[in-house]
């Protein structure tokens, strides 16, 4: 009895382990970690966004220009040097909002 309990528990063990690697990514494409700024630049470049510098919250930016590490790192409102996202046209109509670092 106890050989037929271990026969099946290492089949029902090679199907699993044989169901798991079918999951596991095989491209090197899908196993890349992502690349925040290059991925935010491209995903806002096709959502038809820009950078609104100078109108973020404390911790409510997207990115920064050289002042911390990016998203959410902003130490002070309306921040010079941090963005935030905005759909294109939409900075100018905020008050402070440029669509440029300084």
């Amino acid at each position: 009895m106890s050989r037929r309990i271990f026969s099946a528990s290492a089949l029902s063990t090679a199907v699993s382990l044989a169901l798991v690697l079918q999951a596991l990514p095989t491209n090197a494409q899908e196993n890349k970690a992502p690349q925040p700024g290059k991925d935010n630049a491209a995903g806002a470049a096709a959502q038809h966004l820009e950078k609104c510098y100078g109108v973020n919250a404390v911790a409510k930016n997207d990115c920064a220009e050289g002042a911390h590490s990016c998203a959410g790192q902003a130490s002070q409102p309306r921040d010079p040097k941090s963005f935030v996202l905005l759909p294109a046209g939409d900075c100018s109509k905020i008050q402070g909002g440029k669509t440029t670092a300084g």
